[in-house]
């Protein structure tokens, strides 16, 4: 019966009444009881719309009402993410009372530049995964949701026997007692709040970031030996007589990648040696399964949270200095020009000759000073940097967009608190490394492609066009009009305005705002190349300790390649699975940078939490309505509420990105130089309050 209903639905533009329903589908007393309900489920589940005048209609067929997730960030508005069509932007009084991963019903009230919408109902509370505080109140526990979101969650009492408040837990919702009340268990402790490392916890649970694993995946764990032994090695490339490093950060200990570089003919030969994570965590094992529902591992501040156990992240599938590791080897011929002229791709060991790292390699190639134990690597890492230099050169002439845009680094003292937020640097030792990453990428995609079998790619699709001339108008605005036509076809073209915005001030700011109007990269089976790296075919192939995509590419290699089964049987099983693999993936690390994210601003917050009353020099980095925020030089960013200005009133001009004083006409525009006084920050919260200090604005 709902099948029927649905395609009558479908074949109506106009809404229908139940009257109207029953008798285009010609029911009897039964069958209309039936429906009702039937109705009234889809109702409630948010399936179809029940209008004011009380007609059903489905979703596709009002202009004007969309239903999906809502995602809410900390400048208070947010957006119903939408899957073929654009985001609808919710400005913060229009939310409604809805927060961040509710289903709703949104109407669009505003169809300019882009859709603005309002929340008309809450479909579906995210009630999932709930985290937060206990508290006690009348002699019950009960949970301070994390995402401060208004409902009341009671604890049961036989969860709660050896809880305090202050705990951290994670909650189920087993009842709701009544509008926004509900009662739930306790079924994870993650800590005391004021237990180091417990904030990052807190916010890791919330986004379904879990550091467990379960039972049998660590007794798998402890099968596997601490050390490669003899019988492993055989049908492997020996390379162990190879000069073959790593270079990573200070810190890093789940090392899954190493480098070669040799001359042949007078063409570079460079080799990439990726950690053999398949050999050990095998299709459908419990490790396979807890590593792919964790999708990636998470870097949150000072706390990591792997996608293996530490047994293999950190020792036997780890590229550790001297000793032989299992790998997975993709070695390139490349020309001056930075084409690649020949390659190989097939199992091999190695040993690394010496665990580098980035601060001390960017002391030879950007300083000239040679750190002691690198005396042998220089000429090499020279070498290695002159075919950085040419790879890079090749990727922008065909269109590699280099937006170049800063990270923050979050510092942390022993027990766990933020003591200085950073720049963090990329000099060419990074650049190297990222530089020979992509090619072997490149060449792993381009070989799957061409053989014309069911593959993993990581692509990015050109950029939404509207977007596009929303940020040529920004730019116009702010006194820098572009030259040449701006289109949406061809990386080089972005590439292009970045060349044109390059010298000004508002660099960072703008090349954001370009970011945020290009396509999301994701992991999908159709290849559709990768925009941003103006590549026609693009995977990742070079982390398998921590990221799960490339997992899956070295268990197609070993299938296709080292085994050879190619037969009807084995492609027909990865057509079926990979395009869910993909979506789950890109899922997990949307998750995942949501999280760092999170963190990052949390982060922020306790460092400011500080420096209260402290004096800064900033830019002006976003508008809105209600104010604009500041970016200072270690990109920590705070909000200059308007109701602080007290000299004038001041309203947003969106049409021309400033605020401007109505007797005034003072203007405070994007990328502005101003000086502010830190007036509140607050880690729970994850905000940070500035005022403008007297009347100093410099427009430079």
């Amino acid at each position: 019966m709902k099948d029927k209903l649905i395609k009558l639905l479908k074949s109506e533009i106009n809404a229908l009444t139940t009257e109207e329903i029953v008798s285009k589908l010609n029911l009897n007393t039964d069958e209309i009881l039936e429906v009702q309900k039937i109705l009234n489920d889809m109702v409630q589940k948010g399936e179809i719309y029940y209008t004011k005048k009380g007609k059903y209609i489905l979703f596709e067929n009002c202009r004007d009402l969309e239903i999906g997730v809502l995602d809410v960030n900390k400048k208070g508005f947010g957006f119903l993410l939408m899957k073929d069509k654009e985001d609808i932007h919710i400005e913060r009084k229009y939310l409604n009372g809805a927060i961040d991963k509710d289903k709703v019903i949104v109407e669009i009230i505003g169809r300019g530049e882009k859709p603005e919408g309002r929340v008309l109902k809450i479909v579906e509370r995210n009630l999932n995964n709930l985290v937060g505080e206990v508290y006690k109140e009348k002699n019950k526990f009960f949970l301070r949701p994390e995402d401060k979101r208004n409902i009341t969650i009671e604890l049961s009492d036989k969860t709660t026997k050896d809880v305090v408040e202050g705990t951290i837990a994670v909650v189920k919702i087993y009842k709701e007692v009544r509008e926004n009340y509900y009662l739930a268990d306790i079924t994870n402790i993650v800590g005391h709040k004021d237990d180091a490392g417990v904030d990052i916890l807190t916010i890791a649970y919330k986004h379904e970031i879990f550091p467990e694993f379960s039972d049998a995946a660590m007794k798998q764990t402890e099968e596997i030996e601490n050390e490669v032994n003899e019988k492993e090695l055989g049908g492997r490339r020996d390379l162990t007589g190879e000069m073959i490093f790593t270079i990573d950060g200070d810190d890093t200990k789940d090392i899954d990648d190493a480098i070669s570089l040799n001359m042949e003919g007078g063409n570079y030969v460079l080799g990439v040696h990726i950690a053999d994570v398949s050999h050990y965590v095998t299709e459908g094992s419990p490790l396979d399964e807890n590593a792919k529902e964790k999708g990636t591992s998470s870097y949150l501040a000072d706390t990591v949270i792997p996608m293996l156990p530490h047994k293999l992240s950190n020792g036997i599938c780890s590229l550790n200095e001297g000793v032989i590791r299992l790998t997975q080897s993709c070695v390139m011929t490349i020309n001056h020009q930075g084409k690649i002229i020949d390659y190989d791709i097939f199992p091999s060991y190695i040993k690394s000759r010496k665990k580098m790292t980035y601060k001390n390699v960017n002391e030879i190639l950007m300083r000239n000073n040679v750190p002691e134990g690198y005396d042998e690597f220089k000429d090499k890492l020279i070498k290695m940097n002159e075919l950085a230099h040419i790879l890079r050169k090749e990727k922008s002439d065909r269109g590699y967009i280099d937006f170049d845009i800063d990270e923050p680094k979050i510092i942390c003292n022993e027990e766990g608190r933020c003591i200085d937020v950073q720049r963090r640097l990329r000099e060419d030792g990074e650049k190297l490394i990222e530089n020979f990453m992509i090619a072997a990428n490149e060449t792993i995609a381009s070989h799957l492609s061409n053989m014309e079998l069911p593959s993993l790619y990581r692509v990015h699709d050109k950029p939404d066009e509207e977007k596009l001339q929303n940020f040529v108008k920004i730019t116009s605005a702010l006194g820098y009009p572009l030259k040449g036509k701006v289109k949406a076809e061809s990386p080089k073209n972005i590439q292009e305005l970045l060349v044109q915005l390059k010298d000004k001030p508002e660099i960072n700011m703008l090349s954001e705002i370009l970011l945020r109007s290009m396509k999301k990269a994701k992991y999908q089976s159709e290849n559709i190349g990768h925009f941003g790296l103006g590549s026609k075919a693009y995977t990742h192939f070079t982390s398998p300790i921590r990221r799960y995509p490339d997992l899956i590419i070295h268990r197609l290699l070993r299938t296709y390649l080292y085994e050879n089964k190619i037969d009807k049987k084995t492609v027909s099983y990865y057509e079926n699975l990979l395009p869910s693999l993909g979506d789950l993936s890109s899922e997990r690390e949307v998750k995942a940078v949501e999280a760092e994210r999170e963190v990052d601003s949390m982060k922020m917050a306790e460092y400011m939490e500080g420096h209260i009353l402290d004096e800064f020099e900033g830019r002006i980095s976003g508008l809105t309505n209600f104010g604009f925020f500041v970016e200072l030089d270690n990109l920590v960013e705070g909000l200059v509420h308007l109701s602080t200005l007290t000299d004038d009133y001041y309203a947003f001009d969106k049409d021309l990105m400033e605020i401007i004083g109505g007797n005034s006409k003072k203007k405070y525009r994007l990328g502005d130089k101003v000086r502010i006084k830190v007036v509140g920050a607050n880690k729970e919260n994850k905000t940070i309050d500035f005022e403008l200090v007297d009347d100093y604005k410099k427009n430079n």
